[in-house]
């Protein structure tokens, strides 16, 4: 039906979408007691958006139906329904209106008409699953047979009890990687008991220590003496010395990881961090020189060397800088050159470069820029340029070193970077190659493409996500 082939990406082009929001937060649910309080809770939402500049609005859903709502059941989850006909029509009539707030964000034409409305639905559960929506106010849709790795918050104004509490909450708790292991629930009713009693019914007595995290003390007494253990084993500016204590760092370094990961999820834990910021930024290039010494670049959650040397690359990048923040802060050293902050400046331009997972690698890029950034125009327009003359350049230089053709190897890298992925399987990677004789075809042809798909590899992985295209 309408929209639906559009919007409802592929699978390449959901994974594209996930990359280049890689670890910039997650999204959430809110479900209300009622399609009243539905409704209440939009308006004010809407509003509070509206006094908000553009770049940091949210972008907010609501989604209802009668037959899984307008019967409230008294905390049991009904099936989900896609009724819209026996709404009433106060209540059609405020959907129809968010669902045309929905289209107007994401261009769609959806509205409560019966297949329309389970278009919106899939539409909607696509986009929650992409992370192109940040919250969407529920009922009960939703909160049952509904999956998204990227979904770790659920804020809960209503009565649940039983089954009805275990399926809404675990809507929060499919794992996506290091960064998210557990979900959140935030609760405006006192659930306590209910949610004791719904574990034991359905786990067993001692479910609560499984299930539930432990108090906010527990995780920064542990997190606190950690910190203060590696300050006091690896004093920044101190050589490690040796692959034991090296692999004591790694391990240690591991463990503060994760346990950070978990506090940033109490609010108790804002500015209260006993590793500053430099501090943590050190020891993370410390921790990422290292993993380089350790093993090649490979993506993933973790990378495990042998059974004691894991790297929580995921939980580096959960905190990483990114391009924006490294051109803000040039855009600040060129215009307070001369005034004795510079040396302070690009000292903290090294130090988040060295820091970052992924812009480790292109620092050259980064040092380059800096030096031949001028006054004359915006930093983010010679960004734009700086990198686009840069791509171009050893693009060519490889077409030249390896002898592709050059029009069909330009087209091949535009479409990677396009679909977020370079295509190195199936034919499309032989029609850039050079023509090979007949009689002598199997001579060195494996190895050149392979040369060549190493080549473009490093490439796009050095350039995607820097613009310049």
């Amino acid at each position: 039906m309408t929209n639906v082939a559009d919007s409802v990406r592929s699978r390449r082009q959901a994974e594209a979408v996930r990359q280049q929001k890689r670890v910039r937060g997650f999204n959430a649910l809110f479900a209300t007691e009622s399609i009243e309080a539905a409704r209440i809770y939009y308006n004010h939402f809407q509003l509070q958006m509206q006094q908000l500049p553009p770049e940091k609005r949210l972008k907010i859903g609501l989604i209802f139906s009668y037959g899984a709502n307008e019967a409230e059941a008294d905390g049991i989850l009904d099936d989900e329904a896609f009724d819209t006909d026996s709404l009433t029509s106060d209540s059609r009539s405020f959907l129809e209106d968010a669902i045309q707030d929905y289209n107007d964000m994401f261009g769609t034409t959806y509205d409560t008409s019966a297949d329309r409305f389970q278009n919106y639905y899939k539409d909607l559960s696509q986009r929650m699953k992409n992370r192109e929506i940040d919250l969407v106010i529920v009922v009960n849709m939703f909160l049952t047979g509904f999956d998204a790795t990227t979904l770790n918050t659920l804020f809960v104004d209503k009565n649940l009890r039983a089954h009805g509490l275990i399926q809404a909450y675990s809507r929060t708790n499919r794992i996506l990687n290091s960064v998210k292991t557990y979900g959140n629930i935030v609760a405006f009713r006192h659930l306590e008991a209910e949610t004791n009693h719904a574990l034991e019914l359905f786990g067993n007595k001692d479910a609560k220590g499984v299930v539930l995290l432990k108090p906010y003390g527990d995780y920064y007494g542990d997190y606190a003496d950690k910190v203060t253990q590696l300050l006091t084993a690896f004093p920044l500016g101190a050589q490690i010395v040796g692959e034991q204590a090296q692999k004591d760092f790694i391990q240690l370094f591991g463990q503060i990881l994760r346990l950070r990961n978990i506090l940033t999820s109490f609010d108790e834990f804002a500015d209260n961090d006993p590793l500053t910021e430099r501090q943590r930024q050190d020891y993370t290039s410390i921790y990422l020189r290292l993993r380089d010494e350790f093993t090649r670049d490979r993506d993933g959650d973790k990378e495990r060397i042998n059974d004691d040397v894991v790297f929580e690359i995921e939980l580096v990048k959960q905190v990483e800088i990114n391009v924006d923040y490294i051109l803000m802060l040039v855009d600040k050293l060129r215009t307070e050159k001369g005034d004795g902050d510079d040396k302070e400046i690009r000292a903290e331009i090294s130090r988040s470069v060295d820091a970052s997972p992924s812009l480790r690698s292109k620092r050259d890029l980064v040092e380059d820029f800096v030096a031949s950034v001028s006054l004359d125009r915006g930093v983010d327009d010679q960004w734009e340029a700086f990198v686009a003359a840069r791509r171009d350049a050893e693009l060519t230089a490889i077409i030249d070193a390896e002898g592709l053709k050059p029009d069909e190897a330009r087209d091949f890298v535009d479409a990677a970077f396009r679909d977020g992925q370079l295509r190195a399987a199936g034919t499309e990677i032989t029609r850039i190659l050079p023509p090979t004789s007949r009689f002598n075809r199997a001579a060195g042809h494996g190895e050149k493409k392979k040369r060549v798909v190493e080549a473009l590899t490093t490439f796009f992985e050095r350039y995607f996500g820097l613009g310049g295209r």
